[in-house]
């Protein structure tokens, strides 16, 4: 079905954590008879099962949406449904680069959240056309009058074209599409060259990549001859369609339509988020404005359990790639672990999704080593060096100075929690740089924290001491200067280079102690005694052991003289000693991830 680009509306819908975007993208499908509602199932474009299990949306996701209004005119609406959480603001980015308008969706029982004001500023760096929406009216706890003062009062939108709503029963969803098509302007026209931007990718075994693009100018059909502007490679149009509950073939896409290209490309590498698609017979001058570079902040390496499947792993990695843009990764090699790669993530809890994708997409085994942050050394030579390997730190006497990254967090919370806050922030080396009262029930902090101490626990404790209720949102403001140290495992007087890690000097004995305590309770008892160590440098800070599995060398002794015993145990002992000395302690998978899930404080 041919329709004209003004009766195309590109949105997507934005807001915190949890605040019902995806059941509010599900009353969208219903009321465009996308699917049948007999074969309708909740979160119905969360497509990984991780998605489900966890409730939360970590890919955006896009679909076409035909909606007749009430003038019984016909519009396409083409929705990309987007995640909420912090770690995720990257797919957020892109999927806004794809449209004119977004939904800010606010939850009617907590209000304006840290979250819901990034999304706000995100869209608004895109010039998008902003429609409030207050979500979950139908709770006894909502409080939509409270909420549209505070999209005045905290977001500077008008609160007269909020649209109140209940995504779960389907209240006021019908009269929002209705405000969406008025308000939500069509698709601007393009340049005369064909041009479009990939904004998202997938792969499929049996057809290639799959480019998820926006046309902004001209048409896209099969047969046609293409340009992938960013390296420079050509390709012939196979397939052009949109994006319904599956891949929706149509003749060709036209300016101001989402959809997909099928060119049968197998190179993954080809593919980048952000590059620009044109005719290759009739190219556009110069590309369109891609996406910020994406810094990931969290660092782990990641090794297959069997060595057998590195190959497997690195196949694996490229393709996750392609629907992760923000993931990046190197070769690493451990003399523990074998070949492997260093990753980047953009914080702990896409290292926990990219590792469960790995493990039940790809059939893999992997194990991961605890994660770190990007620092800066500049040595006595005056050279300066960026690591995030701790591996790769420096001998301490060559060090003039370490700098770690600093984030400014943002967190809005109810007032009667302010105390517990501030003690957690106190405890991981916080800075408070401001306190304003957003109202008489909501306050809003703002402190300085190491990235470093932030990205194991902060956010699971904070929401313990809230209740749930505090929101948390943050940017990576500045590197400044610490005391670092080099927390080395040895174990049978061996150091094991998966397990070191870089820490603040203060925090090392309780981190020492801690990781020590994991490892005696993983790892498997041997013929000899087993020193499970903690060392800076030659300093030993904590030690566990884990004890030998004895014989009882003396039981045929029935009597006799005292020293028949001790000459046996004596033998022993001297067994003993030779064993450890040339024995081998083998470290199960379960130990390193003992490890990284073992807090870096003092409980």
């Amino acid at each position: 079905m041919k329709v004209s680009r003004d009766r195309i509306r590109n949105f997507c819908i934005i807001a915190h954590i949890d605040h019902g975007k995806s059941t509010l993208a599900d009353r969208f499908i219903e009321l465009g008879k996308v699917i049948e509602i007999r074969n309708m199932v909740d979160q119905v474009l969360d497509d990984m099962d991780i998605e489900r299990e966890r409730g939360i949306t970590i890919k955006s996701h896009a679909i076409s949406i035909p909606y007749t209004c009430r003038n019984g005119e016909t519009y396409i609406l083409n929705l990309v449904d987007t995640p909420g959480h912090v770690d995720f603001t990257y797919e957020v980015s892109r999927a806004i680069s794809a449209c004119e308008g977004a939904l800010l969706l606010i939850d009617a029982t907590q209000g304006v959240e840290a979250q819901t004001l990034s999304n706000m500023y995100l869209a608004l760096e895109h010039d998008l056309e902003i429609v409030p929406v207050i979500n979950k009216i139908d709770l006894p706890a909502a409080d939509p009058v409270s909420v549209r003062h505070q999209i005045e009062h905290d977001l500077g939108l008008d609160p007269e074209i909020a649209v109140e709503v209940s995504a779960k029963t389907g209240a006021g969803v019908e009269h929002l599409l209705e405000e969406l098509v008025r308000l939500i302007p069509p698709p601007p026209d393009g340049a005369d060259a064909t041009q479009a931007l990939i904004f998202d990718s997938h792969y499929d075994s049996y057809r290639g990549v799959i480019i998820h693009v926006r046309v902004v100018s001209g048409t896209f059909k099969s047969g046609d001859r293409i340009l992938l502007m960013n390296v420079g490679a050509e390709y012939g149009v196979e397939e052009t369609g949109i994006f319904g509950m599956s891949l929706v073939p149509k003749e060709e896409l036209s300016a101001g339509e989402v959809g997909y290209l099928i060119a049968g490309i197998k190179t993954v590498s080809d593919i980048r988020v952000g590059d620009t698609i044109t005719n290759a017979y009739a190219p556009c001058s110069r590309p369109l404005p891609g996406f910020r570079e994406i810094k990931p902040v969290v660092f782990s390496s990641v090794y297959p359990i069997d060595s057998n499947d590195y190959e497997e792993l690195h196949g694996a990695l490229g393709k996750l790639k392609l629907n992760d843009a923000s993931l990046i990764y190197e070769r690493d090699s451990s003399v523990a672990l074998g070949f492997g790669f260093r990753c980047g993530f953009l914080g702990l809890l896409h290292l926990e999704v990219v590792q469960e994708r790995i493990e039940r997409e790809y059939g893999l085994s992997i194990v991961l080593t605890s994660p770190s942050v990007k620092y800066k050394i500049r040595l006595t030579s005056g050279k300066e060096m960026m690591i995030d390997n701790p591996v790769d730190y420096p001998d301490p006497s060559i060090i003039d100075q370490v700098e770690e990254p600093y984030i400014r967090a943002s967190i809005i919370t109810p007032a009667e929690y302010i105390g517990s806050i501030m003690n957690l922030c106190l405890e991981k080396r916080g800075n408070q740089k401001n306190m304003t009262y957003l109202d008489e029930k909501r306050v809003e902090l703002v402190y300085e924290l190491p990235l470093a101490d932030v990205i194991f626990d902060f956010y699971d404790r904070l929401k313990s001491v809230s209740r749930g209720y505090a929101s948390f949102d943050y940017e990576v403001d500045e590197y400044r200067p610490t005391d670092l140290v080099r927390l080395e495992v040895l174990i049978n007087g061996n150091v094991v280079d998966a397990l070191t890690t870089l820490v603040y000097r203060q925090n090392a004995p309780f981190r020492a102690r801690a990781v020590c305590k994991s490892l005696r309770d993983e790892i498997p008892r041997q013929q000899f005694k087993i020193p499970i160590q903690g060392a800076i440098g030659s300093q030993i800070i904590a030690r566990e052991t884990v004890p030998a599995l004895r014989k009882d060398v003396t039981a045929k002794c029935y009597g006799g003289d005292i020293t028949r015993k001790r000459k046996l145990l004596e033998k022993q002992k001297e067994g003993k000693k030779r064993m450890k000395m040339v024995g081998n302690v083998e470290i199960p998978q379960s130990a390193f991830l003992s490890v990284l899930r073992t807090d870096t404080e003092k409980k």
